[in-house]
């Protein structure tokens, strides 16, 4: 393998500005594999349009891109041509919502010499002394866009993954560089998380902004960092209004979704315990909601500790097992709605 330290530049002088990167985590997010929904194109965009960020290091493309087979777009304006979009694969470093720092690498995912993209990524995870590494891409699933955006989390941190997968299948998957560079990291001893946003099959082609939403907020939960999700929020509940007017306009698109819903509820019945902290629209409850649950909760405990009594004074068998569901308050299943971090969101 040719010297991984040779694929890239650094900037000495971005990294030495940035003494508070010590530590600071990385996420991570390619195109070019999958990426239903658009779900890395559009968290890549809201992450540079909203966040400061300044180049920290970048990639030779010219020995990791295959042009043949991923071409590059150019522009060709009446008699002359201009704007040759070059691939570009770069690491950046961003300050969240609340000014924190952390990196991100982005760019399209290489074709070639993945083994040495992989120690490069190494070199430079030691080099700024990354905490954590946390990336993330997408896959279309037979899942309905009227339930909670799903997600599988892998990785070698089990109090970051654990209780949050909606699906872990045990399968032989086509891989791409990210599945590589987590398994290099790991080998390595660096933390780091794998996400993969689940998207509904008939929506993988376009964007679909609840996904790049949902992908955020699991990034953020995961690096605990504050990222932008505002904009794709407000664009999904547009994009979601629209499928919603196609879906009642064709019986047969409905009962496709429908199926869809039926299959989801009967796998996730099986599977989830909600939380009483989250209403049926996977919505935090309010003050006012939770104080009337408590109150309701009060007002059965009493009522049954009362008729408990009763029975005893009775002379009746008091330790009767009681009718009420003494599951219902069973811990929510983060998976299928994920972290709620509306508080620190901007």
């Amino acid at each position: 393998m040719l010297d991984p330290q040779t694929l890239f530049n650094i900037d000495p002088a971005a990294v030495g500005a940035a003494g508070d990167l010590r530590g600071a985590p990385l996420l991570a997010g390619f195109t070019g594999f999958a990426d239903a929904g658009h779900v890395v194109s559009q968290i890549r965009d809201e992450l540079f349009e909203n966040l400061e960020h300044e180049l920290v290091a970048t990639f030779d493309a010219d020995q990791l891109i295959d042009y043949r087979s991923r071409r590059p777009t150019i522009t060709f304006l009446e008699d002359h041509l201009e704007e040759y979009e070059a691939p570009r694969i770069e690491l950046h470093r961003m300050s969240d919502g609340l000014g924190e720092p952390f990196l991100f690498l982005t760019g399209f995912e290489p074709d070639l010499q993945w083994e040495r993209f992989a120690a490069a990524v190494l070199e430079l995870v030691r080099t700024l002394d990354v905490g954590l590494v946390a990336w993330i891409h997408s896959v279309p699933m037979p899942v309905p866009h009227t339930r909670p955006i799903g997600v599988t989390v892998h990785g070698n941190r089990p109090d970051l993954i654990e209780g949050i997968s909606s699906w872990r299948p045990t399968a032989q998957i086509p891989a791409s560089v990210g599945h590589l560079l987590e398994l290099r990291l790991a080998a390595a001893g660096i933390d780091v998380v794998g996400h993969v946003v689940h998207v509904p099959h008939y929506l993988a082609e376009a964007e679909f902004p609840p996904a790049a939403v949902a992908g955020l907020e699991y990034l953020g939960a995961t690096a605990s960092v504050v990222l932008p999700t505002d904009r794709l929020r407000e664009a999904g509940r547009e994009i979601e209004r629209q499928i919603a007017e196609q879906v009642e306009a064709s019986a047969e698109v409905k009962g496709v979704v429908t199926t869809l819903e039926r299959r989801y509820d009967e796998y996730t019945e099986s599977t989830v315990r909600r939380s009483l902290l989250v209403k049926d629209n996977d919505e935090i409850a309010d003050a006012e909601e939770l104080g009337a649950a408590a109150e309701a909760f009060l007002a059965s405990a009493a009522g049954t500790a009362e008729a408990e009594a009763e029975t005893a004074d009775d002379g009746g068998d008091a330790s009767a097992p009681a009718t009420e569901d003494t599951d219902s308050s069973g811990q929510a299943d983060r998976a299928h709605h994920g972290p709620h971090r509306g508080d620190r969101e901007h």
